[in-house]
């Protein structure tokens, strides 16, 4: 195997929105869209101008900062906290490749938690406090980073690895001198995803009775029917989280300077092994995580249920079948809004970073849209966009395709920034346009990033459709659990929180079956353990 170090490609993808005067008129477009589109549906209540939002805004700017404060320390502790464990994580399953799969498939279950089903449980569990804004912060974190990390610190020829090795260094030096540098494109788009997902997390945590924050706001003005206050609510975190993903993005470009290898030649296919016993070790330990978690903490058996409880509730008691019933019901409808948002996400996202690269100057004038549109945490955006569209099936899915359209943007930008330097230059010499460089070297290229992407869509899009649900539609598992929750039926509220980590699990194992397939042709190094 030979690898070549070369410089970058011409496009790279947190420099796409750096061009100052698109930038400045297509958020002048923006914001005068906005302001006519408001003006147009004046008196309906659906839609609110940047002006009316910036005189409430200052109007209240009092409460509103007091609670962006509280908000964004709640945020700023889990967005450490989570990173910091996705990247422990990330080093345990490099450096022991053997505990791999036990260790992302706990990873998986644990962020496969429904959040909304989650804070309840945390807020009896921690009392008053920020406890549960950090901790669920953290949550919608930590798996952002953990799987484009994983997959950025595979992402080095084969004879880095051999050099090493022929200096008598170990698996630890080799993370540190190869794989680190290796994985930093693959950091900096998973904390760019990351930083929205925070602020969502600890919105979410003071939905469950926090005195103080933004999601306690937004509670407030839905209840009240305040439309100013939902959308200045919904505009301060979005113009937060662009705030935060530009400060990252500034980062990585001082930080970057690394053109991206070559791999030339795949390394030897590893002997495959059987994904049961992993599975089974993965299940084993979260049963007993979760039945010792409960006795450490001296959890009411009330509402702290234990898996055998779970267990009786769907198949022995008297009301099981009734309890199944309602369960797959609810399911059905969830995935029925689900999937089409899915998909539609991650072909928009996709598309649209491939048109990025084809016509830089589009990409200027959209990134910054788009990232304004993901800005917006789901909490906010749910009952504006069900205002706008209705409670059927056309805004759920929309809230979907928002919240895997973005990381999947950001994951293929990176992605297509690792094309070779060497190679384009080659099919610059012999005169191939963008599209064929596109096709046979910036998209091999950027299909590992867009298979992560797809599988940390998977629960994300899950998450999405739930909070819809509790918030807005009434119908799916997630206005279920709302409903459970409310009457203390806490017996269904567990059996929803198992049913959707289950399904969320096995249509995870379905994305990683067809990312092994991609994988062996387009990217082997990834294949490595």
């Amino acid at each position: 195997m030979t690898s070549a170090a070369l410089r970058p490609s011409p496009a790279t993808p947190i420099a796409t929105a750096g061009a100052v005067l698109p930038t400045i008129l297509a958020t002048l477009l923006f914001f005068a869209g906005w302001e006519l589109a408001a003006q147009a549906l004046s008196g309906t209540r659906m839609l609110v101008g940047p002006v009316a939002v910036a005189e409430y805004t200052l109007t209240n700017s009092g409460v509103l900062s007091r609670a962006l404060g509280e908000t964004l320390t709640n945020a700023g502790i889990g967005f450490a906290a989570g990173n910091i464990a996705a990247a422990a994580l990330a080093m345990i399953a490099i450096l022991l490749p053997k505990s791999e799969r036990v260790v992302s498939g706990l990873a998986l279950l644990v962020f496969c938690l429904p959040l909304v089903a989650t804070g309840p449980i945390l807020r009896v569990l921690f009392g008053a406090g920020a406890g549960p804004q950090i901790t669920l912060a953290a949550l919608a974190v930590y798996y952002t980073t953990y799987i484009p990390l994983i997959v950025g610190l595979r992402a080095a020829p084969a004879a880095w690895f051999d050099l090493v090795r022929s200096y008598g260094r170990g698996r630890w030096t080799a993370l540190i001198v190869v794989r680190a540098r290796a994985a930093l494109p693959y950091l900096f788009a998973g904390l760019q995803i990351a930083a929205p997902a925070a602020i969502l997390g600890a919105m979410v945590g003071e939905f469950t009775g926090a005195e103080r924050g933004l999601g306690v706001l937004t509670i407030a003005a839905i209840r009240a029917l305040d439309a100013e206050a939902t959308w200045a609510v919904a505009s301060l975190a979005a113009a937060v989280s662009i705030l935060a993903h530009g400060l990252i993005g500034a980062l990585a470009r001082r930080v970057m300077d690394a053109p991206p290898p070559v791999l030339l030649a795949p390394p030897a296919a590893p002997r495959a092994r059987p994904a049961v016993p992993s599975t089974l070790i993965v299940a084993g330990l979260a049963l007993f995580l979760w039945w010792a978690g409960m006795a450490a903490f001296d959890l009411s058996p009330f509402f702290a249920k234990r898996p055998d409880a779970v267990f009786s509730a769907v198949f022995l008691d008297a009301d099981a079948a009734l309890t199944r019933r309602t369960l797959a019901q609810a399911m059905a409808q969830t995935l029925a809004t689900t999937v089409p948002g899915y998909i539609a996400g991650l072909g928009l996202g996709a598309g649209l970073a491939m048109v990025v690269v084809l016509v830089p100057m589009a990409g200027r004038v959209a990134m910054p849209l788009a990232v304004a549109l993901r800005s917006v945490p789901i909490i906010t955006t749910a009952p504006l966009v069900i205002l706008l569209l209705g409670r059927g099936g056309a805004g759920a899915i929309s809230l979907v395709a928002i919240m895997v359209f973005f990381p999947t943007l950001i994951a293929c930008l990176h992605g297509l920034a690792q094309a070779p330097g060497q190679i384009m230059d080659v099919l610059r010499c012999y005169r191939a346009g963008r599209w064929l460089r596109l096709a046979h070297v910036q998209m091999p290229a950027m299909l590992p990033a867009l298979m992560a992407a797809a599988r940390m869509a998977v629960p994300g899009s899950i998450l999405a459709v739930t909070v819809v649900e509790w918030l807005a539609t009434g119908r799916g598992i997630g206005s279920l659990m709302a409903l459970s929750a409310s009457v203390s039926d806490y017996d269904m509220l567990w059996a929803c929180v198992v049913a959707i980590t289950l399904v969320s699990a096995l249509l995870y194992a379905l994305v990683g079956l067809i990312e092994q397939h991609i994988h062996a042709r387009y990217a082997p190094e990834q294949a490595k353990r």
